[in-house]
């Protein structure tokens, strides 16, 4: 597809080596250039960084399923997802799908026909999507033809969550919200119940199951990672699992777990632009400012990686480059994309451009290709 041959003038542009105001930038053949190239379009005004790259959202829900029943052309959903990431400054985005007991929107079968419409209108959107398989570590039965089923779905990308109530199970207690739970899973509350107490029964399996899991998943080339570490031991041991990254980690404790083995470590923006966790774990802005922060993830807010990038940088948590670098060459690192994340010539021409005075999305170039344009800037461009 054709991408545009642009020099790109008196914006402030944040380059590897920092801010450059009234600066210039080119793009052709769908990357950054080290010369000027084709027509010159003034940015001034205008604050134009690197493209947003989303390390894990599932804000892509409400597109594919607004109401239950209610979306049954689910690719046109994916194609609304993308105008969403765009207009929000995403230019490569990880769709976090789950495949959990839960069932529903979560379950095996709607996570195979989320896959399918990613791939059925991938060749056709600008922005890069890309599939996560969020898999519940305690659906045991499902272990065997999980490897094929990624295979035959194209995935590059797991993370392994446990979202069962152990502490209720445990006390032969009935879960909070079973029955709503159980309804929108199209069970009969009581079978529900019956599956999440086998399911906790055989708990003890689960440890030599992941390992062997994992290490075919490892085997495959498949990146592996985990979800709401809480303690030192939980990161240790999914580590030794080869799962690197650590997403969401709940505790100061596991997130310093992290860090001192090498692993990636995910947080919510939402949290940061909350000024804390919604549901009372540890904050993420105290963790960035100790360092303990590799990116910054839309987790269900799609708005939330630009405004929590600008918020660090206006107070001084940290400097603009590496506030951003939260939400660019950060994600871009952790998932192994070396093609993109900064404006060094070769890369792909990935940006946001910003209204410098109200920091809102003016427009957004994926590979060089426009995904969102709108105002005064969209004068400007056509010119």
């Amino acid at each position: 597809m054709t991408s545009l041959e642009l020099t790109l003038q008196g914006a402030d542009v944040l380059t590897p080596a920092g801010v450059h105001h009234g600066g210039e930038i080119a793009i052709g053949d769908g990357v950054i250039l080290a010369q000027p190239q084709g027509r010159a379009v003034d940015l001034t005004g205008y604050l134009v960084l690197p493209g947003i790259i989303d390390p894990h959202g599932d804000g892509f829900e409400r597109h594919l399923a607004p109401r239950r029943g209610a979306m049954k052309q689910m690719a046109e959903g994916v194609v609304a997802t993308e105008a969403e990431l765009a207009a929000n400054g995403m230019t490569t985005a990880v769709l976090a799908q789950f495949f959990s007991w839960e069932g529903g929107l979560r379950g095996p079968d709607y996570a195979g026909q989320v896959f399918d419409a990613v791939a059925q209108v991938q060749g056709d959107l600008v922005t890069d999507l890309l599939p996560q398989l969020r898999f519940e570590t305690h659906m045991l039965d499902d272990y065997a033809g999980l490897p094929e089923r990624i295979a035959k779905w194209g995935l590059s990308y797991v993370v392994f969550n446990d979202h069962l109530p152990h502490d209720r199970l445990a006390q032969g207690k009935k879960p909070p919200r079973l029955t709503g739970q159980a309804l929108k899973a199209g069970r009969n509350p009581e079978k529900h119940l019956e599956m999440l107490v086998e399911m906790h029964r055989r708990s003890a399996e689960v440890p030599a199951a992941l390992e062997a899991l994992c290490a075919q998943l490892r085997a495959a080339g498949l990146r592996i990672g985990s979800h709401d570490d809480h303690t030192a031991a939980d990161r240790a041991t999914w580590r030794a699992r080869g799962a690197e990254i650590s997403e969401f980690p709940e505790t100061q404790e596991a997130a310093e777990a992290a860090r001192a083995g090498g692993d990636h470590i995910i947080l919510g923006a939402p949290n940061v632009v909350r000024g804390g966790s919604h549901k009372g774990n540890a904050s993420a802005l105290d963790l960035i400012a100790m360092g303990l922060c590799d990116a910054l993830a839309s987790d269900y807010h799609y708005p939330s990686p630009r405004r929590a990038a600008l918020m660090l940088a206006r107070t001084g948590v940290l400097d603009l480059a590496a506030a951003w670098g939260l939400v660019s060459t950060g994600p871009a690192d952790l998932l192994g994309l070396d093609d993109r994340g900064d404006f060094t010539p070769g890369k792909r021409a990935d940006m946001v451009i910003l209204d410098r005075a109200s920091e809102r999305v003016a427009a957004t170039l994926s590979g060089g290709r426009v995904s969102y344009l709108s105002g005064e800037i969209a004068t400007r461009f056509m010119g």
